[in-house]
């Protein structure tokens, strides 16, 4: 049974990601500091709410190095909403602040005129590029979003997947074996969960 951690730093659906994971077969283990992440392949890093007020969280808990360390020494990460943003460069909400740099790019709020923000909704997502993350799910496929903000990746390499709300934005960001999903698969059904079992499987899970 392949351990996944999942980030607890106070803004994270960690009841639902960890229903989902134990639902794949997968057994999921609540991380809170920075010195368990070192005993882990597969990290989730789940979260809602503001870009800098997480940041600042990560950073003086020591876990924001240590996701650093783990991402740089080619072990699994997924980012799951927040999370996602947390691994960009830079965020403008409540004025601009570095993110953890490991994806190119910025975040940034939605424009959406005449519509409704948060956008929260089931909508389409086109994956733009071939990844294991999405092996299996077709052209593109339906998941459920919860933001105000979203990924602009710097360069369509980093683009696997977007939706549009307005706009066009990152529904899927990621560099190597660092990934995260603007959505929320635990959340999504079926397809979620597939894309869930794609990354545990993109972790050398097997399932």
């Amino acid at each position: 049974m392949l351990k996944v951690a999942i980030v607890d730093y106070g803004r994270g659906n960690i009841h639902s990601v960890a229903k989902a994971l134990a639902h794949l077969g997968c057994r999921p283990e609540v991380v809170t500091s920075a010195d368990e992440l070192a005993g882990y392949g597969p990290v989730v890093l789940p979260g809602v709410g503001a870009f800098a007020d997480a940041l600042k969280t990560l950073t003086a808990s020591g876990m924001a190095g240590a996701l650093l360390d783990h991402a740089t020494a080619g072990r699994p990460l997924l980012g799951i909403c927040l999370g996602l943003q947390l691994m960009m460069q830079t965020g403008t909400e409540g004025g601009t602040s570095p993110g953890l740099g490991l994806i190119p790019g910025e975040v940034r709020r939605l424009e959406a005129p005449g519509r409704k923000i948060p956008h929260t909704a089931w909508n389409s997502v086109t994956f733009t590029q071939p990844s294991p993350l999405t092996a299996g799910l077709g052209a593109c496929a339906d998941f459920y979003f919860v933001h105000s903000y979203a990924a602009f990746p710097a360069h369509s390499r980093y683009w696997l997947g977007e939706t549009d709300y307005g706009q066009t934005f990152a529904a899927i960001a990621g560099a190597g074996l660092t990934v995260g999903t603007q959505f929320h698969p635990e959340k999504s059904g079926s397809v979620g969960l597939r894309l869930l079992q794609n990354f545990v499987q993109m972790a050398g899970g097997g399932l």
